[in-house]
């Protein structure tokens, strides 16, 4: 059986009761090697070395459990999360408390467990099964009473329509469905746990926030100390913790659980993923995306109408993206008032044959006027090279953009063309990212994160932790922490999408003559698109 690492790790099997679903049973050791080496039985409460989850080839068995496949032929890949039960392992059960509710009174409301979500969906007719997660939502057994439950919730990071409704669901999720009613709010991040004092959170302190942008709780960046944290909410009592942050909080998350287990507290560690610029991995999109790509329209409709209204007008409006050039994308699709689209996977250069400036002239002897949207992270490699060699960070982790590009642009354009080309040009410059960052959810989002709100609240109280919420080809699944933070979610220069924007604003693809490639764009892959001819569909 072929793994993807070589290091120990330690993988649980599962088998199916009849009041339950998966029931951790047998253990096995996967230890160094590139293929399955042997299968040991092994008390689940001894102590172990490394307890690590990682990708496994397996199949469900007639009986429900889990079979290993020893010789590595088969193609089921499910990458599971914990469960309090891997360090406490005689925790009780009880009978879920939505079984009382007529909303979940039907038996098949209750997620079987059995039930997986695959990450692939386009498949050939040899293809592999592939990678699948835990499929999210309510489970009819539960590990924890509603009495018993002291719940935190804490938002990290920078702000993102829709924050306030995650919190709200969490709030009321809790309590109208499993009926808890001791809820504490952290506020100011992460350091919040051990320098502030907490919130009483209930349905009626949280009713109206969703209508609200930016976060209930407050934020912040940093501050992360996770033994003070766990000593906090060893001493607070409490035991189901829900973080709301992007890509750094998550992290952080992890390194609250693993403090948890290493400590064998009865604590379930659920995240929620946090992005404006979609750029976590594994999920479909992060909430606040729609909503900022609704918002954004405002800020290019507003410079459409300033430069068709003059001679010459070029209008650049700079929206969020510092690694991805998602919003940048779709908000030009939405509009279709674009003429180029710049984002930062996808370099640029100014001058010369097919550069920048030429297609600007074009446009404008074309249609007297253009809009370009700008990415806030496309282009550095050109705006400061020298400043970003020393790689600077915020407290979140995030690359600082030491110059706006925005503006870099917008007075080389200028210069270009008053210098060069010795003709009045009329530039106009919108910069709309905390405005799209403060407002509050629209409806789609309002429901998205409504969603993710209770599909965490549901994982916590069957038990699992160290884990994130999120829509897997539109069903909702239970992801491992560090699926989530090992890597970042990228516009694909040779995904459909992006040919379709191509079609779209007919932009040229400024890579032919690029000298300067961004980190992670590769040769080859420029020579493709190259070569490639969009026509329009």
């Amino acid at each position: 059986m072929e793994i993807a690492r070589t290091t120990t790790f330690f993988f649980t099997a599962y088998s199916i009761q009849p009041d339950f679903g998966w029931n951790r049973s047998n253990s096995f050791c996967i230890a160094n090697s590139s293929s399955f080496a042997r299968r040991n039985k092994i008390d689940p409460r001894r102590p172990l070395i490394s307890r690590q989850y990682c990708l496994i080839r397996a199949n469900l068995s007639n009986d429900g459990g889990i079979a290993v496949d020893k010789e590595g032929n088969d193609d089921f890949i499910l990458e599971d999360i914990p469960h309090l039960t891997d360090h406490l392992p005689n925790l009780p059960l009880y009978p879920n408390p939505l079984k009382k509710s007529q909303a979940y009174a039907i038996k098949k409301t209750f997620v079987s467990p059995e039930d997986v979500v695959a990450q692939g969906i386009v498949v050939q007719k040899d293809s592999p099964r592939g990678v699948h997660f835990r499929r999210a939502g309510p489970r009819e057994k539960v590990f924890f009473t509603p009495e018993e439950v002291r719940a935190c919730v804490v938002t990290c990071g920078g702000l993102c329509p829709g924050i306030n409704t995650v919190i709200r669901e969490i709030v009321c999720g809790l309590n109208y469905m499993y009926g808890v009613d001791d809820i504490l709010g952290i506020q100011g991040g992460y350091r919040g746990f051990y320098s502030k004092n907490t919130i009483q959170l209930t349905p009626k302190s949280v009713n109206d926030i969703h209508k609200r942008g930016g976060t209930f709780l407050q934020t912040s960046r940093g501050g992360h100390d996770t033994n003070k944290i766990v000593d906090n909410i060893h001493d607070r009592k409490i035991n189901q913790v829900y973080i709301i942050g992007g890509d750094g909080t998550q992290k952080g998350a992890a390194a609250i659980f693993k403090e948890v287990e290493r400590r064998g507290l009865k604590v379930a560690v659920a995240g929620i993923p946090k992005t404006i610029d979609n750029d976590i991995a594994v999920i479909d999109k992060s909430f606040g995306f729609d909503t900022a790509v609704e918002e954004a329209q405002r800020a290019i409709n507003a410079a459409h109408v300033e430069v068709e209204s003059i001679e010459n007008g070029v209008g650049i409006v700079k929206l969020m993206g510092r690694y991805s050039g998602f919003i940048a994308m779709h908000a030009t699709l939405a509009s279709r008032d674009v003429d180029c689209c710049l984002i930062p996977e996808s370099p640029f250069y100014l001058e010369g044959p097919g550069g920048l400036f030429e297609f600007v002239d074009q446009r404008l002897k074309e249609n007297k006027h253009m809009v370009i949207v700008l990415a806030e992270g496309a282009g550095q490699e050109y705006v400061a090279p020298n400043l970003h060699a020393v790689g600077e960070k915020d407290a979140s982790g995030n690359r600082l953009l030491l110059l706006d590009v925005g503006l870099w642009l917008t007075q080389k354009i200028k210069d270009h063309f008053t210098n060069v080309r010795k003709m009045e040009i009329n530039m106009k410059y919108i910069d709309p990212t905390y405005m799209i960052r403060a407002v509050p959810s629209n409806a789609s989002d309002n429901i998205y994160c409504t969603l993710l709100a209770h599909s965490a609240v549901h994982g916590a109280m069957a038990g699992y932790t160290g884990f994130t919420v999120g829509p897997v080809n539109s069903r909702h699944s239970y992801i491992p922490i560090s699926r989530v933070t090992e890597t970042q979610n990228t516009v694909k220069l040779t995904d459909r999408m992006w040919a379709r924007l191509l079609t779209s604003t007919n932009q040229p693809n400024f890579l032919r003559d690029s000298e300067i490639l961004p980190d992670g764009v590769n040769k080859q892959v420029i020579d493709e698109i190259n070569n490639l001819k969009i026509t329009p569909s």
